[in-house]
């Protein structure tokens, strides 16, 4: 039995045994047990995850065809396998304490699992996952870069970031069209940002919309009436701002 991949699902399955078994052992072997693998497709990562015993594990998976065949091929996974939307899911009665997220994420919805992760910051030290490369470098980057953006700052706001690895094309089936990467996130040692979060996401947002434009412009749809933009960080583009430029000019906005 083979799972049809599915365009809809943004399904490329990684056949790479060697690929397989890198990301799994980039999760780190110590701390919380509870382990949650996104999008497990045909278990090429869940069968490294059974052999680890320093993880209990579970899964979600929103195609039924996979599920089946996953309940086939691995008899271990009743009541593990969760066939369900994950970004529709309540994480905390999945997991009513900490746990961490691995996966192959569907490229087409990688940004939306970010934003939940986000959302449950505090109960996820630490993530693995492949995704689109050009996505990964986003993620990685430093300030200054063009490719440098929202997903950028929110994350490293919280999260310190290693880029892993490179993953080509013919190590799927059916191939991409482009070239994939494998990161990991661990939780860094921030507990409060120093200004407000929900504002904070809103001013991130809104200085990357319009990229090309001065933060005096961009932010234009945040100002108060009356605002002056007399601090010098108006005079620069969002790219330009690292995770604590940002806090000072959401607290800048909120006087």
């Amino acid at each position: 039995m083979e799972v049809r991949a599915k365009k809809a699902l943004g399904q490329h399955f990684l056949t790479d045994e060697r690929v397989a078994s890198r990301i799994v052992e980039s999760l780190g072997r110590s701390g919380v047990r509870d382990v949650l693998e996104i999008g497990p497709g045909m278990g090429v990562l869940t069968k490294y995850l059974l052999q680890r015993e320093d993880i209990d594990l579970k899964l979600v998976e929103l195609d039924s065809e996979s599920v089946s065949y996953l309940l086939t091929h691995f008899s271990s996974m009743q009541g593990r396998l969760y066939e369900a939307d994950y970004l529709k899911l309540d994480m905390r009665h999945l997991f009513p304490s900490d746990y961490r997220v691995i996966g192959n994420f569907p490229y087409n919805i990688s940004s939306q699992i970010f934003f939940k992760i986000l959302d449950d910051k505090d109960r996820v030290p630490e993530v693995v996952c492949m995704i689109q490369k050009e996505v990964a470098e986003r993620i990685a980057e430093k300030p200054g870069s063009k490719t440098y953006g929202i997903l950028s700052v929110l994350l490293q706001a919280w999260y310190d970031i290693d880029y892993v690895l490179t993953v080509e094309p013919g190590a799927f089936c059916p191939p991409p069209k482009v070239r994939s990467a494998v990161i990991r996130l661990r939780r860094n040692s921030r507990q409060d940002l120093g200004c407000d979060e929900k504002a904070f996401r809103a001013v991130v947002k809104t200085a990357f919309n319009q990229r090309r434009k001065t933060l005096r412009n961009a932010l234009k749809p945040l100002l108060k009436e009356g605002f002056e933009c007399s601090d010098p960080v108006f005079d620069l583009r969002a790219e330009r701002l690292g995770v604590e430029d940002f806090v000072r000019l959401t607290n800048l906005l909120g006087q």
